[in-house]
Formats: C-alpha cells, structure tokens, sequence
C-alpha cells in the first residue's frame, strides 16, 4: 500500500503506476483510512477538466486550491474554491470535485475530535499569510505518523487555526424543491444580475411573499445574495484566465464595468484586479 506523500500526484508520471486515476484515488482514500495523527497533509496536481466522482472519507478535509479553481459539489449545493482560499468538508460528507484549469491542491485531512472547535458544516474559507505557510510546511512533513518536536508543534498550530479562519461567500447552496432548483441550475448556466424576485416566483406560480420564504428557508440565502455570488462563481474562473474584467462584466449581464466591481468587492473585499494580483503574489511566495 502506499506510503508517503509522494505517491499522490495525478500527472503524466503516474499514469504508468496505475490502470486509471480511480485506481489512484481508491489507493490514497484507503491510505487515509488506516493512517494515524490527527492531521495529514498532501500535496496533488491535476489537470484542467478532472473530476473526482463522488466519495466520502472518515476525516474532515481542509481542501485548498494553491493554484487554479475547484468547483466542489455536494447535495446541498456547490461551493467555488479559487486560489488563496479552501474549503472545510466535514467527515462522512459525500462529495465530488471539478478542476476548472490545472490545479495545483494541498488538502489536510482532520479527524473530526483532533481539537474543539472545528467547523461543523460545509463553507469556503480565505487562506490567511500564516495558514498557507503552515499548509506549505505541513506537505513536507513526514505524513500517516504522530509527530514531534517542530513537525508537532506546526500540525498542531495549523490545527488551531482552522476555526479562525474566514467564511467567505462563495457557497451555491440549492433548493431541495425541483422546480426552484430547476430556476437555479438555468440560472447558473447563464447568469444575470438582472432576474428578480417577481420573476421567478410567477414562473413557478408562488407569491412574492411565499417565494422569498421558501427560497431563503431552504438555501439560508435571499435571491439577491443568491444570484451574487452565482455570477461569482461564472467570473471567478475567466479572471483566473486572464480574461479582460470589461468582457467578463458585460457577458454576466452587468450594465457597466463599476457596477460589476462594486459587486466583486463586497462579496469579496476587493476589486477584481486586485483580488487576483493578490493570488497570484501568494502563489510566487510560495514556488520560491
């Protein structure tokens, strides 16, 4: 069985170790399972378009995207994972992974007793200065042990640190009544800041009143909360690409270039522009 960190790297030198990477993700998730410590920390690459199918594994998983996005996918909704942020799976939750671009990973792996504390439900996190590079030190550790001296006192802190890091608004929880649901995955597939309330209550014949509770009671968000943070998810992945701010704007449906970046800045707490250079400074820290 393998051992190590070494071994879960999903790239062109292990396709030959392995039938497919199923096969690789069965190996590393039966690793897990009988590895001990209340912490493991491990590096993965993968390319852009993979797709873990669905699973679940015994310990919460801290996932960060160091460099790429991820969309992560549960019955409760989807969550967007870009650069400079991870996102807290609690143990036994079912869930699924999308690469948007090549990924480069680093996920710790908690049990759920390792310390109190320890979030207790699904959430997009900001990765702060000292939790990256805690999360950077943490992979070149020796990993499935109990550890000591500097190696314990860095799993440890890392540990302490998982609760104080900040919720961020980049979770697309779904309706669990399929005509909602139904409004929300067309929504998604072609965003606009521009639908309404009146709208989609008349379309799936309910009152304004009765929609904006029922929406808000099954996913604890308002529709313009909601609608926000989809057209996130619709941008976040073009802005890690490259693309013009002015493009991405106007192919959401935003009226003018201000009004997309005012959004952008308080569902986030920057511009576009800067949240990305941010990103990608962290990332240059980190390879150098």
């Amino acid at each position: 069985m393998p051992r190590g960190n070494e071994i879960f790297k999903v790239g062109d030198t292990d396709l030959g170790q392995f039938a497919d990477l199923g096969q690789l993700h069965e190996r590393r998730w039966q690793w897990l399972e009988q590895a001990v410590g209340p912490a493991v920390a491990l590096p993965t690459e993968y390319p852009d378009g993979y797709h873990v199918p669905q699973h679940r594994h015994s310990r919460s998983q801290l996932l960060h995207a160091l460099v790429g996005v991820v969309l992560v996918t549960t019955r409760h909704g989807r969550w967007m994972v870009p650069p400079d942020h991870a996102m807290w799976i609690p143990a036994g939750t079912e869930h699924s992974v999308e690469m948007l671009g090549d990924v480069s990973m680093r996920s710790v792996y908690v049990m759920p007793d390792a310390i109190a504390g320890l979030p207790h439900g699904l959430r997009v996190v900001g990765i702060t200065d000292l939790m990256h590079s805690l999360i950077v030190e943490s992979e070149k550790l020796p990993q499935g042990a109990e550890l000591e001296g500097r190696g314990g006192l860095i799993m440890s802190l890392l540990l302490h640190e998982i609760p104080n890091l900040p919720e961020r608004p980049l979770g697309l929880p779904f309706p669990s009544d399929p005509k909602l649901a139904a409004l929300c995955r067309r929504f998604v597939a072609a965003p606009s800041p521009h639908a309404t309330i009146d709208e989609w209550a008349d379309i799936v014949g309910m009152s304004r009143r009765s929609f904006t509770r029922a929406f808000h009671r099954q996913t604890g968000l308002s529709l313009s909360t909601w609608r926000q943070q989809a057209c996130l998810f619709a941008a976040l992945p073009r802005l890690a690409d490259g693309e013009p701010i002015t493009r991405v704007a106007f192919d959401l449906g935003y009226d003018s270039v201000p009004a997309f970046i005012t959004m952008f800045k308080r569902m986030l707490g920057a511009s576009p522009r800067g949240y990305m250079r941010g990103s990608r400074d962290k990332i240059r820290v980190s390879n150098g």
